[in-house]
């Protein structure tokens, strides 16, 4: 990130500019296999195999920072609750009024 706005990264400076670039030429997409073509068939020792090597390229999350997220969700839920019950409760009041009001004017 550069330390101020406008300013070269450190990487770049001292390197000639590049000249206009150059259109890039897109290549045609390669044609599909006919809808008739034989489909590799996969038996579930190579479906386990890949999930397996699937979940070794996972990185799993430590048992303290599952704990923290834990709190932090719990603590989350309980602000929420609190603030839900109090709009809750003040717009019963509101209502309430709003009807006794309403009651005792007809």
């Amino acid at each position: 990130m550069a330390k101020s706005p406008g300013a070269t990264p450190s990487v770049l400076k001292g390197r000639p500019l590049k000249a206009k670039a150059k259109p890039v030429v897109v290549a045609p997409a390669p044609k599909t296999a006919a809808p008739d073509a034989p489909r590799k068939k996969y038996t579930l020792i190579q479906f386990a195999h890949q999930v397996r090597e699937e979940g070794r390229k996972v990185t799993w999350t430590t048992w303290k920072e599952t704990w923290i997220t834990s709190v932090m969700v719990f603590f989350m839920v309980v602000i929420t609750s609190v603030f839900f019950i109090v709009v809750d409760s003040g717009l019963g009041w509101v209502m309430q009024l709003l009807l006794n009001f309403a009651g005792k004017g007809a």
